[in-house]
């Protein structure tokens, strides 16, 4: 935490050039706070920012006008306001999935020395959309644009765990559970308890589900409204490539689903903002 400055020092350097910089930092500093936490009053605000009260009123104050904050009447703290909402609505749309998603997936792909690919839900199959090869990759085949079943890999699984129950009905419906290898699952009852299990793991696996020898781990990428939008998996030969069992691969794998979010305008809160129930 920053040392606290002389309130009068601080009124004199936010009067110059200096000063307008070092307010429009704080003013940021001040919506990282509250996208973080939730809420936050003016004490908690100038205590974890290391000024005084006062110029964090100031700051509120300023944001507030702008819509960026919001008070609570209710209990007096501070939360995002519309402003905030109505600046982010215009940015997803630039946004490009593939690319923000480039580099994180080519790092992985270096990392683990396997395949990576980024695929998106498509008239009810997964698809990929991009892929990067590791070094030691035995496969050549190319997946970007191939349509793949939900039910038999891991980006589908990851895809239909963030469905409504409704939409995840219509689609298996639409679509049966064929089995593609002797592995892969054909029971409604059983996917649906694999699919509670990698809401709450994060991830989802694909042990030669798809294809013989073919082992593959995913993890989901949220955009800006924590909505599930792709997947990112690592595959590889069942012969070697246990994603479970590799050091560091599931951690690694999540940390990129969370890269890419970030990108895509995804802020995780802290559990303790949700209420339990």
């Amino acid at each position: 935490m920053a040392s606290k400055t002389d309130p009068e020092s601080e009124n004199d350097a936010e009067g110059g050039q200096h000063g307008g910089v070092q307010s429009v930092d704080r003013a940021l500093a001040v919506l990282e706070i509250l996208a973080r936490d939730g809420h936050a009053g003016v004490s908690e605000i100038a205590e974890e920012m290391g000024i005084h009260k006062s110029t964090a009123s100031r700051l509120l104050g300023a944001l507030v006008t702008r819509e960026m904050v919001h008070q609570n009447s209710e209990r007096g703290k501070y939360q995002l306001g519309f402003g905030v909402l109505r600046l982010a609505s215009s940015i997803p749309g630039r946004l490009s999935l593939v690319r923000e998603a480039r580099p994180v997936l080519e790092s992985l792909a270096e990392q683990f020395k396997e395949t990576v690919n980024l695929a998106v839900l498509r008239s009810n199959f997964a698809v990929n959309v991009d892929q990067a090869m590791g070094p030691s990759s035995l496969a050549t085949y190319d997946w970007v644009g191939s349509l793949t079943p939900l039910h038999a890999t891991s980006s589908g699984k990851v895809l239909l765990a963030a469905l409504s129950v409704e939409e995840r009905d219509r689609i298996l419906k639409e679509t049966g559970l064929q089995a593609r290898t002797p592995r892969t699952i054909t029971n409604r009852n059983k996917l649906e308890a694999q699919l509670l299990e990698v809401a709450r793991q994060g991830y989802g696996l694909a042990l030669e589900e798809f294809e013989i020898g073919l082992n593959s781990v995913s993890v989901p990428v949220h955009n800006h409204m924590a909505t599930v939008i792709g997947a990112v998996s690592i595959s590889g030969p069942a012969f070697r490539f246990d994603p479970e069992k590799e050091p560091g691969l599931l951690e690694a794998a999540k940390q990129a689903g969370v890269q890419i979010s970030a990108k895509m305008g995804y802020t995780r809160t802290r559990p303790s903002d949700h209420p339990h129930g």
